[in-house]
């Protein structure tokens, strides 16, 4: 008796190709092409016809053969290297978002900030993965290293809050220092003169330019800022809770802190509260960021929402070429383009007058509900 055979393997259901999507919306492969790359000179309904169909088909090229036609890699890098979790996660999940959206993958790399062969670190990176672009983040996105490896090799870059804008980089960035001041400037409306301000990582751009704001509102004030209140930090929780311990050993204690993120403040929520103090009442804390944990705490954080989405987003319009980014064309360049989004003061139950002083009116702070 013969062994029985086994039954071969029915055969795969054919595969859609970008002829049957051109076919079934009328329209010539190029149109097709054009819908799937983002790229102009398709008319809004067509547009929409091609990607109902791309919808109705199921219809997914593979990426090798988008490489092969268009030159391209559909790939975006993000480097980071950044203490601030937050940060980095909100600008990861935007970039992520977008990319997604428009065909392209992201790679996400955490580089060492102080590497000796960091430059040759990215340029292998680029030489593996031939990105079509690549989005920086504080501090890499300042390191001349970074960015000569990433010029040497032509790879097109956007920087997210760097320190100074360059003339052959692209950037999307925030107000610190006007952030910083509107922060400040809450405190001093509630009746805070003794306000201790936490700096962030000395390498970063965002921790002068928030002390930059902080001192230019405690001046405009007319509002001494005393040395022994400015205090040394990293963006670390646990910097926060150092510093805390810093002033509440000083003669005269601070009414209010003002960190430079929000992991530092919740380190002084943290220390404050095991010390007894009653926050707001005994003292007053902000933060900088509006991470997740700002509204988790108790009482919860007021802080300065950054929209690290919308310039992760924005970041990878740029290097796209989309034509929804102001000032792009539809095509795939990066232009020296310089963003400035706009932030959000959110006011919560850490900010209060002191518990002698009389409360000034907040003027246009809003109470987030």
């Amino acid at each position: 008796m013969g062994t029985p055979r086994t039954p071969l393997a029915a055969p795969p259901a054919a595969t859609t190709t970008i002829s049957d999507v051109a076919k079934r919306a009328g329209v010539s492969i190029k149109t097709v092409s054009r819908v799937m790359n983002n790229e102009p000179g398709v008319r809004a309904d067509t547009r929409a016809k091609v990607l109902e169909v791309i919808a109705e088909l199921r219809y997914r090229p593979s990426q090798s053969a988008r490489s092969l036609a268009g030159a391209r890699s559909f790939l975006i890098g993000l480097l980071y290297f950044d203490p601030s979790a937050a940060f980095v996660s909100g600008v990861q999940q935007g970039a992520t978002m977008r990319c997604r959206e428009a065909g392209y993958h992201l790679v996400v790399e955490s580089m060492d900030n102080d590497a000796h062969d960091l430059g040759e670190q990215v340029h292998r990176m680029v030489s593996t993965l031939r990105p079509d672009g690549m989005i920086l983040t504080p501090p890499l996105c300042d390191n001349p290293h970074v960015l000569k490896a990433l010029h040497d090799s032509a790879t097109p870059t956007v920087l997210v809050s760097p320190a100074r804008q360059r003339k052959d980089m692209p950037s999307v960035r925030m107000d610190d220092v006007h952030a910083a001041e509107e922060i400040t400037n809450l405190l001093l409306s509630l009746g805070h003169r003794r306000i201790a301000f936490i700096r962030g990582a000395a390498d970063q751009a965002a921790s002068a330019l928030r002390e930059q704001g902080f001192v230019k509102a405690m001046k405009a004030a007319r509002v001494e800022v005393a040395p022994e209140l400015v205090i040394d930090g990293d963006f670390r929780f646990e910097s926060g809770v150092a510093a805390t311990h810093q002033l509440l050993k000083l003669r005269h204690h601070p009414t209010a802190v003002f960190a430079s993120n929000d992991d530092m403040a919740l380190g002084v929520l943290a220390a404050a509260q095991r010390q007894g103090l009653a926050i707001p009442g005994d003292l007053a804390i902000a933060g900088f960021d509006d991470s997740p944990a700002s509204s988790l705490v108790w009482p919860p954080l007021t802080t300065m929402r950054q929209p690290t989405l919308a310039m992760a987003r924005a970041a990878v319009d740029l290097l796209i070429g989309t034509p929804t980014v102001e000032g792009t064309p539809g095509t795939r360049t990066t232009a020296a383009i310089q963003r400035v989004l706009p932030h959000e003061l959110i006011v919560r139950d850490s900010t209060s007058a002191p518990a002698r002083a009389t409360r000034r009116p907040a003027g246009a702070w809003r109470q987030e509900e």
